[in-house]
């Protein structure tokens, strides 16, 4: 069959007689090697049909008009073809049967097509519903489906109609060989991409998630924080650069603090305040969650503020991301810190060290963070209290066994 024609058989569902002797014509119509079959109401005698010819013999008496009532059936199918085929690009056997009962055809879209139509209305969403870095990371995976679909399907995009759980494993492949991407990041951008498919569901372009049983491959998440004594090495050391020294104290200041990058470079003076205990907190609003955090300033982070006190709205001097994070692993190297440490350790050094380490209870910890719920605090430091919990075990085993 010529994959860009339809065809249409008729034949006898012969599992089926009736008790008359009789048995139903049906209609199968299959289309690039996808089928859709249906029954034509019409019965006969399995002796009077012609297999072979798709008709009715001439020896049934109302073969006339059997056979005319066959060929209206075709007739009726090829203009549904033909219809389908003028309006719009992607033909299905769904859609020719849609028309073909006069019922109004399936909306088509392509992947990447939807993709892009779904972040051009997020697009309007920007600083109302979304952040702009949050709008960025989906457009990032709307890049990555574009380059998977060229690179295994040889094509600039695909129906919404050909997703399945392969598309994902594959895609989970692609970019884990080809993006040199890691777990976590792919299951993020997985979860993004299902998110625009998940609505076209709801529209009515997909009858249902072709995701609904994909399972997110499993990751084990470790918390990368410094211990007291690490942290203290690195606020006691002196340093002959200017810039790492800087660096240091802002490293040093988050750690007190628990502000990530984003709040640690809008923090303005604004934010400081004097809290009911008449000493100076943090009171800003957190970026990520949108959730107002209040954190008291501990001797510590004072401490760094005193030093780099200026006349700018800005509390703390400006220092990119980027350098910041580089300049962490020259002074973990030249201090002697084994760690691979980021700005963000300095956060879970905050949750882990300051706070979990002595004893401040789980849920105040989620508040000072600003996490938008305590199951987020548990996922992420349950394994610290655990630890904590261990070591305690463990000195007491020792005590008992040392008074026995």
């Amino acid at each position: 069959m010529n994959q860009e024609t339809m065809s249409i058989l008729f034949y006898l569902n012969k599992s089926k007689i009736n008790k008359m002797g009789l048995c139903s014509i049906k209609c199968r119509i299959t289309y690039l090697k996808k089928r859709k079959e249906f029954s034509t109401g019409i019965f006969i005698n399995p002796k009077m049909w012609d297999s072979k010819r798709q008709k009715v013999s001439q020896k049934e008496k109302n073969h006339l008009f059997i056979q005319s009532q066959l060929s209206f059936i075709s007739e009726k199918l090829k203009k549904a073809f033909l219809s389908n085929q003028l309006t719009t690009n992607e033909i299905s056997v769904e859609n020719i049967m849609d028309l073909y009962l006069g019922k109004n055809p399936k909306k088509q879209e392509n992947v990447v097509s939807y993709f892009k139509g779904y972040l051009e209305l997020q697009k309007h969403l920007i600083d109302k519903d979304i952040k702009q870095v949050t709008w960025n990371k989906f457009n990032y995976v709307c890049s990555d489906v574009e380059a998977f679909i060229k690179n295994n399907y040889k094509k600039r995009d695909i129906p919404l109609e050909q997703l399945d759980l392969q598309f994902l494993n594959d895609f989970d492949y692609f970019l884990k060989t080809q993006k040199n991407q890691k777990q976590v990041t792919i299951n993020k951008a997985i979860q993004r991409f299902r998110k625009p498919i998940k609505e076209a569901v709801s529209k009515g372009y997909l009858d249902k998630d072709p995701f609904l049983l994909y399972k997110a491959k499993t990751v084990k998440k470790q918390i990368v924080f410094l211990s007291s004594n690490e942290l203290k090495v690195l606020e006691e050391f002196q340093f002959s650069q200017p810039r790492l020294e800087l660096v240091r104290d802002l490293f040093i200041f988050c750690c007190y603090t628990g502000l990530a990058y984003n709040e640690m470079v809008s923090f303005k003076k604004e934010h400081l305040v004097i809290g009911f205990d008449k000493k100076q907190w943090i009171q800003m609003k957190r970026k990520k969650t949108e959730k107002m955090i209040s954190i008291p300033l501990l001797p510590q982070a004072l401490a760094v503020l005193k030093k780099y006190k200026s006349d700018s709205d800005f509390v703390l001097p400006k220092f990119s991301n980027q350098k910041i994070n580089s300049y962490l692993k020259e002074i973990a190297e030249i201090v002697g810190i084994s760690k691979v440490i980021s700005h963000h350790t300095a956060r879970k050094t905050f949750a882990s060290t300051v706070l979990l380490y002595n004893d401040v209870p789980m849920e105040i910890v989620s508040e000072l963070l600003g996490h938008s719920s305590i199951q987020i605090t548990q996922q992420y430091y349950g394994k610290v209290v655990q630890k904590k919990v261990a070591d305690a075990m463990s000195k007491l085993a020792l005590k008992n066994s040392i008074d026995s």
